[in-house]
């Protein structure tokens, strides 16, 4: 197990591990907390009860958070003709049909964050998957990345504004960043109740038990900060 360094060991001691904050006290507490000289980003991290060896419980979903991330959001649209020019015009990054797919496919291109792509490009696109999907890259019906023509323009702004997705690991974990730890409290505050309510919409039919087991906010390279989950599910109320 890798040892932590005397900077972290420091905030560290900051945290109280046998106590569940409030998700404003844990707010604080992460900023207070971070040692870098960066701007990290804030991350929430769930455990929840769902078995993820069955396909029914697994959770793949969006948000759109009211902030964003913080972070540029890199769009790549597959799309033909007319569709292919309003992807531009809309502020995607790249936008094309053959000639993307082949320089995915033979330059292993990759700089972009999300992939979108019109219906009529799946048949192409499926050709690439092997090389999307182990990326997280795929356009996906359940993440919203799967639109008509006429949606695109909609879709890109969503997606630079903030909408992020966001699934379930193989352990029943969600990752998921909620800003920079330059937002101000309130701006955090709203971009995690927005994560939260998305997350108990997302709750899946099969899950038995407690949903949502447990909620810990965290900075890059910072604490785990635990949150008490019921207040972290109210925080819309």
């Amino acid at each position: 197990m890798a040892k932590h360094g005397k900077k972290y060991r420091e905030v560290a001691q900051k945290v109280d591990q046998s106590r569940l904050y409030t998700p404003d006290e844990a707010i604080a507490l992460v900023r207070e907390t971070s040692y870098v000289k960066f701007d990290p980003t804030v991350e929430v991290h769930l455990r929840l009860g769902i078995d993820p060896r069955h396909a029914d419980q697994n959770i793949r979903t969006t948000v759109a958070l009211p902030h964003g991330t913080g972070k540029r959001v890199r769009v790549l649209v597959f799309a033909q003709g007319e569709a292919a020019q309003a992807a531009l015009d809309a502020s995607a990054d790249f936008a094309g049909a053959d000639e993307l797919i082949a320089r995915i496919d033979k330059e292993n291109f990759f700089d972009f964050d999300v992939a979108i792509a019109t219906p009529d490009m799946m048949g192409k696109v499926g050709r690439i998957g092997r090389k999307l999907g182990p990326r997280g890259l795929m356009p996906n019906p359940k993440s919203g990345t799967i639109v008509p023509a006429e949606d695109l323009p909609r879709t890109i702004r969503e997606v630079k504004g903030g909408r992020v997705e966001f699934r379930n690991d193989k352990t029943g974990l969600l990752h998921v960043a909620i800003g920079k730890l330059s937002f101000t409290p309130e701006q955090l505050h709203e971009n995690f109740a927005a994560l939260m309510e998305a997350v108990k919409a997302a709750k899946p039919s099969g899950a038995k038990g407690t949903y949502i087991r447990s909620v810990t906010l965290t900075s890059t390279m910072g604490p785990g900060i635990p949150v008490n989950p019921s207040l972290a599910q109210g925080m819309m109320s």
